[in-house]
C-alpha cells in the first residue's frame, strides 16, 4: 500500500490539485499540510498553494488551501 505522501502526490500530478477535505475524503489525511510539507522539504517539489473561499457544509463562508504543482515544475 502506498504512503498517504504518495497517494498525495499521485492525485496532485493526475487531477492538478488536492484540498484538505479531498485528502481527508480520499486518504484520511487529517494534516495535509504535513504532508505537503514532507514533499517540499524533503523530496524537492515545487508545490504551491493558493488560498480559496467558499462556505463549509453548514453553509458558513470559510477559506481553504488548494495545493498543486505549477506545470513545468517538479
Amino acid at each position: 500500500m502506498k504512503s498517504q505522501k504518495q497517494q498525495i502526490l499521485d492525485h496532485i500530478l493526475k487531477h492538478g490539485s488536492i484540498t484538505p477535505n479531498e485528502a481527508d475524503t480520499h486518504f484520511g489525511c487529517k494534516r495535509l499540510s504535513a504532508r505537503i510539507w514532507d514533499l517540499i522539504h524533503k523530496d524537492g517539489y515545487n508545490i504551491k498553494c493558493k488560498i480559496e473561499h467558499g462556505k463549509n457544509k453548514h453553509g458558513t463562508k470559510c477559506s481553504y488551501a488548494r495545493y498543486y504543482i505549477e506545470r513545468g515544475a517538479t
